[in-house]
């Protein structure tokens, strides 16, 4: 389960509708709790450095932008629980492209987006086996 507060989901969506019609991508910044959730305390927005053609349905994190939210999130004792970014014009369901690119233990948010307005909001974990990308519960709290 993954459990995020309103104000971040909200802001998830804007950062969605604002860079369509490509997809936009960000940080989740919280703490893996002893249950085996994660609570987001907040986002933190990376711009898609992927080529122009490419942006419609590819997302790029630089490794320095990577670098620099992880530091953020250490520097107020947190961690890096997952990524997020939009899907334009498709499912919020993770692309073969998404498998192929997460990492197993933290969520993968996405949010679908069409003609700059958001839809499904959904959150999904790999499998330890990386094979394959199971739907995580999402606890949205005030």
């Amino acid at each position: 389960m993954i459990i995020i507060d309103r104000e971040s989901t909200e802001e998830i969506r804007a950062h969605g509708s604002r860079d369509y019609p490509y997809e936009c991508c960000g940080l989740l910044i919280g703490k893996f709790e002893p249950d085996g959730s994660k609570l987001v305390l907040e986002t933190f927005a990376i711009s898609n450095a992927r080529e122009e053609a490419a942006k419609r349905n590819r997302f790029l994190i630089q490794p320095e932008e990577l670098l620099r939210g992880e530091q953020y999130a250490r520097g107020k004792q947190l961690d890096v629980v997952g990524f997020y970014h939009s899907h334009p014009d498709s499912p919020a369901v993770p692309s073969q492209y998404d498998l192929e690119h997460a990492w197993p233990q933290y969520s993968y948010i996405i949010v679908a987006t069409t003609k700059g307005n958001t839809g499904d909001f959904r959150s999904w974990e790999q499998r330890l086996d990386r094979s394959q990308f199971d739907e995580e519960q999402i606890e949205v709290r005030a």
